[in-house]
């Protein structure tokens, strides 16, 4: 097998190595170097998984993608499965970084991803692995090149870049949709190089949030499949990182990606889940946007109590956050402000419109940094108008978000205007109404 000569794995080597990966599938598995032998020189193909076990050790020693057909061990049922779709969550790093560097050399020609629909269910498996282990532990040196505190900043740049267009023009902008190839052709071979335990943290910390970010906008662009897979990926390389407030942020974006997809039960089990894990005081802010979304997915549900509650929570947890030398800037978007937008949401979807209408009366966000959340916040307070009644008003606010939003590419957004007409649906044959509902339907498209 000439994948064994390139790796330079002895028999022994391997079949000791196939063994513990087993174990850590909960597999019992007792080959030796006679079993690979029979691999190599008898043209014998081991039972399923085995393959997809042999093909990963060589992925390990190699810093490549071995797939189970360039081992040649074809012809077992189910070999033929190959990781790299996106939604596994490899319990060791190196396997990890091989998922998610792999992931990111297909992600854009692969016709099954684009044509998959989103499961909520992929997210279990993902979820209760960092739930269980949120930190991986100490950083092993690699042997690639070298990368110190430059090449990191670099991709911490990058990612902040990348936060701010995003949060102004939206997913679907032409800048935004590079992050993906920023994710293969940079940030790949990084994490494959040398660097000291705190560099390493770093990296992987940083290409945490590039993935995130990647998702992110994927999901903003109406592509759950591609997101689902991005933040699973963000959630492995934040456990890589030791950093559980980011894994926590993941998670929590994560939870938000499946509560806008119609499942705000496992979105709550999600959020709490952050909250219970991101870490100590220094993470306030982190578990109170976890708190943020929980009350969100409550108000979806109809459990007003448990809404205010977490409402409650966030409220307290962003102020001991607030100005905290050790917040993330990653986070920094998580303020009072922030805190009153996602509140009108709440009370909006709780049918309590005086409520959701009062809370926007206390803070502006500021609309040149967070345009679409701007647009989208406004298409929300024209649907509580309308709630009351108020077709005027509800015009008038319908009317700035149009005008707000027509820079922003963004399918959430246009989401939030589909709502906003089908509370205006009963004054469709009002002359005010008419021209109104016209346009909103042309952007809504």
């Amino acid at each position: 097998m000439r994948l064994l000569e390139l790796s330079g794995l002895s028999h022994k080597a391997l079949a000791k190595r196939v063994n513990e990966l087993a174990a850590l599938r909960g597999l019992s598995r007792c080959y030796t170097h006679t079993s690979v032998a029979n691999w190599c020189r008898r043209g014998m193909v081991p039972r399923h998984p085995a393959p997809q076990l042999i093909a990963e050790a060589f992925s390990e020693r190699l810093a490549r993608r071995v797939t189970v057909v360039e081992t040649g061990l074809v012809a077992a049922p189910g070999a033929g499965q190959e990781p790299g779709d996106g939604l596994g969550f490899p319990r060791t790093k190196t396997a990890a970084l091989v998922e998610a560097a792999d992931y990111w050399s297909h992600v854009n020609r692969r016709e099954f991803i684009s044509s998959a629909p989103f499961a909520v269910s992929a997210f279990s498996t993902p979820f209760l692995r960092w739930l269980t282990q949120p930190a991986d532990g100490a950083h092993a040196p690699g042997d690639g090149p070298r990368v110190g505190a430059e090449e990191v900043g670099e991709l911490q740049r990058a990612a902040d870049e990348v936060r701010r267009w995003d949060s102004r023009y939206g997913g679907g902008s032409w800048r935004t949709a590079s992050v993906p190839a920023r994710l293969f052709t940079q940030t790949a071979p990084l994490l494959r190089g040398s660097y000291s335990e705190k560099v390493g943290a770093q990296l992987f910390g940083a290409a945490a949030q590039l993935a995130r970010l990647a998702g992110w906008v994927a999901f903003d662009a109406g592509r759950d499949q591609v997101a689902q897979r991005h933040f699973i990926q963000s959630l492995r390389l934040a456990r890589a990182a030791d950093d559980r407030a980011l894994g926590a942020y993941v998670l929590t974006t994560m939870a938000m990606q499946a509560l806008l997809r119609g499942h705000p039960q496992e979105a709550i089990d999600m959020t709490q889940g952050a909250y219970l894990r991101a870490g100590g005081p220094q993470a306030a802010s982190v578990r109170g946007f976890a708190k943020l979304i929980e009350a969100r997915a409550h108000a979806r549900v109809g459990d007003e109590p448990s809404a205010c509650r977490a409402l409650a929570t966030a409220e307290d947890l962003c102020v001991r956050g607030h100005g905290a030398p050790d917040t993330p800037e990653w986070i920094d978007f998580f303020g009072h402000a922030r805190i009153v937008t996602d509140a009108v949401e709440v009370f909006r979807d709780l049918n309590k419109p005086d409520v959701a209408l009062r809370w926007d009366n206390m803070a502006a966000l500021p609309a040149n940094r967070y345009t679409r959340c701007h647009g989208m916040r406004l298409a929300v307070v024209g649907t509580t108008h309308a709630q009351r009644g108020e077709l005027d008003a509800a015009l008038h606010a319908g009317r700035q978000c149009l005008d707000v939003l027509r820079t922003v590419e963004s399918e959430r957004a246009k989401e939030h205007l589909r709502t906003l007409g089908s509370h205006l649906t009963r004054w469709r044959t009002a002359p005010e109404a008419r021209p109104f509902l016209a346009e909103l339907s042309a952007c809504a498209r």
